[in-house]
Protein backbone atom coordinates (compact mmCIF):
# COMPACT_ATOMS: atom_id res chain seq x y z
CA UNK A 1 0.00 0.00 0.00
CA UNK A 2 1.20 2.73 -0.82
CA UNK A 3 1.88 5.40 2.35
CA UNK A 4 -0.81 8.15 2.81
CA UNK A 5 0.16 11.77 2.15
CA UNK A 6 0.37 14.21 4.82
CA UNK A 7 -2.15 17.11 4.98
CA UNK A 8 -0.26 20.42 5.60
CA UNK A 9 -2.02 23.42 6.25
CA UNK A 10 -1.07 26.54 4.48
CA UNK A 11 -0.17 29.38 6.30
CA UNK A 12 -0.58 32.87 5.08
CA UNK A 13 2.72 34.62 4.41
CA UNK A 14 2.08 38.43 5.86
CA UNK A 15 3.98 40.92 3.75
CA UNK A 16 5.80 43.36 5.70
CA UNK A 17 5.73 47.19 4.47
CA UNK A 18 8.62 48.59 3.19
CA UNK A 19 10.86 51.32 4.33
CA UNK A 20 9.50 53.76 2.06
CA UNK A 21 5.81 52.61 3.09
CA UNK A 22 6.61 52.76 7.12
CA UNK A 23 7.84 56.42 6.35
CA UNK A 24 4.98 57.54 4.70
CA UNK A 25 2.88 55.59 6.86
CA UNK A 26 4.67 57.23 10.14
CA UNK A 27 4.37 60.71 8.86
CA UNK A 28 0.72 60.82 8.04
CA UNK A 29 0.18 59.72 11.63
CA UNK A 30 2.34 62.27 12.80
CA UNK A 31 0.59 65.00 10.84
CA UNK A 32 -2.59 64.01 11.65
CA UNK A 33 -1.99 63.64 15.44
CA UNK A 34 -0.14 67.89 15.29
CA UNK A 35 -3.54 68.98 13.31
CA UNK A 36 -5.53 68.04 16.23
CA UNK A 37 -3.93 70.14 18.50
CA UNK A 38 -6.11 73.31 19.53
CA UNK A 39 -2.72 75.50 19.55
CA UNK A 40 -1.59 75.19 15.93
CA UNK A 41 0.40 77.57 14.35
CA UNK A 42 -1.51 80.58 12.69
CA UNK A 43 0.62 79.96 9.46
CA UNK A 44 -1.02 76.62 9.37
CA UNK A 45 -4.29 78.46 8.66
CA UNK A 46 -3.33 80.74 6.30
CA UNK A 47 -4.06 80.45 2.71
CA UNK A 48 -0.51 81.40 1.39
CA UNK A 49 0.70 78.75 3.47
CA UNK A 50 1.37 74.56 2.21
CA UNK A 51 -1.25 72.98 2.94
CA UNK A 52 1.43 70.23 4.23
CA UNK A 53 4.67 70.22 5.12
CA UNK A 54 7.60 68.48 3.89
CA UNK A 55 8.91 66.81 6.34
CA UNK A 56 8.35 66.04 10.14
CA UNK A 57 11.64 68.18 11.16
CA UNK A 58 10.30 71.12 10.01
CA UNK A 59 7.20 70.73 11.70
CA UNK A 60 9.28 70.54 14.74
CA UNK A 61 10.53 73.33 14.10
CA UNK A 62 7.67 75.42 13.51
CA UNK A 63 5.98 74.05 16.98
CA UNK A 64 9.26 74.28 18.94
CA UNK A 65 9.61 78.30 17.48
CA UNK A 66 5.96 78.72 18.57
CA UNK A 67 6.57 77.36 21.83
CA UNK A 68 9.44 79.56 21.95
CA UNK A 69 7.31 83.04 21.42
CA UNK A 70 4.27 81.63 23.35
CA UNK A 71 6.90 80.77 26.26
CA UNK A 72 8.74 84.50 25.89
CA UNK A 73 4.81 86.22 25.71
CA UNK A 74 3.96 84.81 29.04
CA UNK A 75 7.29 85.34 30.47
CA UNK A 76 6.53 89.10 29.30
CA UNK A 77 3.55 89.16 30.51
CA UNK A 78 4.96 87.64 33.43
CA UNK A 79 7.46 90.34 34.04
CA UNK A 80 5.22 93.17 33.09
CA UNK A 81 2.62 91.74 35.67
CA UNK A 82 5.47 91.63 38.41
CA UNK A 83 6.72 95.12 37.74
CA UNK A 84 3.40 96.33 38.37
CA UNK A 85 2.70 94.78 40.96
CA UNK A 86 6.02 95.61 42.73
CA UNK A 87 5.40 99.01 41.72
CA UNK A 88 1.73 98.48 43.44
CA UNK A 89 3.65 97.01 46.35
CA UNK A 90 6.35 99.98 46.40
CA UNK A 91 3.37 102.60 46.60
CA UNK A 92 1.62 100.65 48.73
CA UNK A 93 4.75 100.20 51.26
CA UNK A 94 5.75 103.86 51.11
CA UNK A 95 1.92 105.08 51.95
CA UNK A 96 2.05 102.42 54.77
CA UNK A 97 5.60 103.69 55.92
CA UNK A 98 4.05 107.40 55.64
CA UNK A 99 1.17 106.47 57.81
CA UNK A 100 3.39 105.01 60.10
CA UNK A 101 5.79 108.31 60.45
CA UNK A 102 2.52 110.11 60.59
CA UNK A 103 1.41 107.43 63.61
CA UNK A 104 4.65 108.01 65.42
CA UNK A 105 4.53 112.06 64.96
CA UNK A 106 0.83 111.93 66.64
CA UNK A 107 2.19 109.67 69.17
CA UNK A 108 5.37 111.77 70.10
CA UNK A 109 2.78 114.64 70.08
CA UNK A 110 0.46 113.13 72.44
CA UNK A 111 3.38 112.04 74.56
CA UNK A 112 4.71 115.40 74.86
CA UNK A 113 0.87 116.48 75.69
CA UNK A 114 0.63 114.58 78.15
CA UNK A 115 3.80 115.70 79.48
CA UNK A 116 3.23 118.96 79.84
CA UNK A 117 -0.37 118.04 81.03
CA UNK A 118 0.88 115.87 83.90
CA UNK A 119 3.51 118.68 84.51
CA UNK A 120 0.63 121.22 84.40
CA UNK A 121 -0.58 118.66 86.76
CA UNK A 122 1.74 118.04 89.29
CA UNK A 123 2.41 121.82 89.30
CA UNK A 124 -1.48 122.64 90.15
CA UNK A 125 -1.29 119.68 93.09
CA UNK A 126 1.87 121.47 93.94
CA UNK A 127 0.36 125.25 93.99
CA UNK A 128 -2.95 123.43 95.52
CA UNK A 129 -0.96 121.67 98.45
CA UNK A 130 0.98 125.31 99.11
CA UNK A 131 -2.16 127.23 99.17
CA UNK A 132 -3.65 123.95 101.94
CA UNK A 133 -0.62 125.11 104.18
CA UNK A 134 -0.66 128.45 103.89
CA UNK A 135 -4.66 128.17 104.57
CA UNK A 136 -3.74 126.20 107.43
CA UNK A 137 -1.30 128.57 108.69
CA UNK A 138 -3.17 131.49 108.33
CA UNK A 139 -5.94 129.74 110.19
CA UNK A 140 -3.83 128.70 112.91
CA UNK A 141 -2.51 132.55 113.20
CA UNK A 142 -5.83 133.61 113.10
CA UNK A 143 -7.24 131.39 116.08
CA UNK A 144 -3.75 132.20 118.02
CA UNK A 145 -4.35 136.01 117.04
CA UNK A 146 -8.11 135.59 117.90
CA UNK A 147 -6.81 134.48 121.40
CA UNK A 148 -4.39 136.69 121.86
CA UNK A 149 -6.98 139.27 121.42
CA UNK A 150 -9.32 137.85 123.43
CA UNK A 151 -6.38 137.62 126.18
CA UNK A 152 -5.83 141.03 125.20
CA UNK A 153 -9.39 141.98 125.60
CA UNK A 154 -10.00 140.32 129.01
CA UNK A 155 -6.06 141.94 130.13
CA UNK A 156 -8.06 145.50 129.13
CA UNK A 157 -10.91 144.92 130.60
CA UNK A 158 -9.31 144.36 134.13
CA UNK A 159 -7.11 146.96 133.52
CA UNK A 160 -10.25 149.40 132.69
CA UNK A 161 -12.14 147.53 136.15
CA UNK A 162 -9.06 148.93 138.27
CA UNK A 163 -8.67 152.08 136.67
CA UNK A 164 -12.73 152.45 136.92
CA UNK A 165 -13.78 150.82 139.92
CA UNK A 166 -10.51 151.13 141.80
CA UNK A 167 -8.40 154.64 141.18
CA UNK A 168 -9.47 158.12 140.88
CA UNK A 169 -7.62 160.93 139.60
CA UNK A 170 -7.86 164.12 141.12
CA UNK A 171 -6.86 167.51 139.04
CA UNK A 172 -6.30 170.99 139.88
CA UNK A 173 -5.74 170.33 143.44
CA UNK A 174 -3.07 172.76 144.67
CA UNK A 175 0.10 171.75 145.98
CA UNK A 176 -0.05 171.18 149.61
CA UNK A 177 -3.30 170.95 150.34
CA UNK A 178 -3.42 166.78 151.18
CA UNK A 179 -1.08 167.96 154.19
CA UNK A 180 -3.48 169.88 155.80
CA UNK A 181 -7.12 168.63 155.31
CA UNK A 182 -5.89 164.51 154.62
CA UNK A 183 -6.42 162.64 151.08
CA UNK A 184 -9.61 161.33 153.20
CA UNK A 185 -10.95 164.76 153.40
CA UNK A 186 -10.29 166.10 150.37
CA UNK A 187 -12.15 162.59 148.95
CA UNK A 188 -15.51 163.01 150.66
CA UNK A 189 -15.56 166.63 150.00
CA UNK A 190 -15.45 166.03 146.04
CA UNK A 191 -17.53 163.12 146.58
CA UNK A 192 -20.22 165.19 148.57
CA UNK A 193 -19.79 167.82 146.07
CA UNK A 194 -20.43 165.89 142.86
CA UNK A 195 -22.34 163.00 144.20
CA UNK A 196 -24.44 164.31 146.90
CA UNK A 197 -26.71 160.96 147.42
CA UNK A 198 -22.92 159.63 147.94
CA UNK A 199 -22.26 161.63 151.29
CA UNK A 200 -23.24 159.17 153.69
CA UNK A 201 -21.30 156.52 152.05
CA UNK A 202 -18.31 155.01 153.26
CA UNK A 203 -15.52 154.76 151.06
CA UNK A 204 -12.06 153.00 151.96
CA UNK A 205 -9.35 154.30 150.66
CA UNK A 206 -6.08 151.76 150.04
CA UNK A 207 -3.32 154.58 149.01
CA UNK A 208 -3.19 157.84 147.30
CA UNK A 209 -0.27 160.28 146.38
CA UNK A 210 0.45 162.73 143.68
CA UNK A 211 1.75 161.57 140.01
CA UNK A 212 4.34 162.09 138.98
CA UNK A 213 5.90 161.48 142.47
CA UNK A 214 8.53 163.93 142.27
CA UNK A 215 7.64 167.30 142.28
CA UNK A 216 8.88 169.94 139.22
CA UNK A 217 9.13 173.34 140.00
CA UNK A 218 9.17 174.46 136.78
CA UNK A 219 5.31 172.66 136.06
CA UNK A 220 2.99 175.11 135.17
CA UNK A 221 -0.26 173.37 136.93
CA UNK A 222 -0.46 171.14 140.55
CA UNK A 223 0.19 167.24 140.14
CA UNK A 224 -2.67 164.82 139.82
CA UNK A 225 -3.78 163.20 142.87
CA UNK A 226 -4.29 159.42 142.33
CA UNK A 227 -6.52 157.82 144.83
CA UNK A 228 -6.56 153.79 145.25
CA UNK A 229 -9.84 152.25 146.28
CA UNK A 230 -10.07 149.02 147.61
CA UNK A 231 -11.09 146.88 144.93
CA UNK A 232 -14.94 146.05 145.19
CA UNK A 233 -16.65 143.32 143.48
CA UNK A 234 -19.59 144.84 141.52
CA UNK A 235 -21.98 142.24 140.29
CA UNK A 236 -23.88 143.67 137.15
CA UNK A 237 -27.07 142.05 136.56
CA UNK A 238 -27.98 139.93 133.95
Amino acid sequence: MPAPRKHSTAVPRQTLPSHGEYTTTKRKKTTSKMKKLGNLPQLLQQENSPNAFNNETDLCSLIDLEFKREIGKILKELREDMTSNADALRKELENIRRSQEKLGNSFAEMQTELRAVKTRMNNAEERISDVEDRTMEITQTGQQTENQIKKQESSIRDLWDNIKWANLYKIGIPEGVEKDKGMENIFEEIIAGIFPNLKDTEFRIQKAQRAPHKLNPNRPTPRHIIIKMAKLMIRRGS
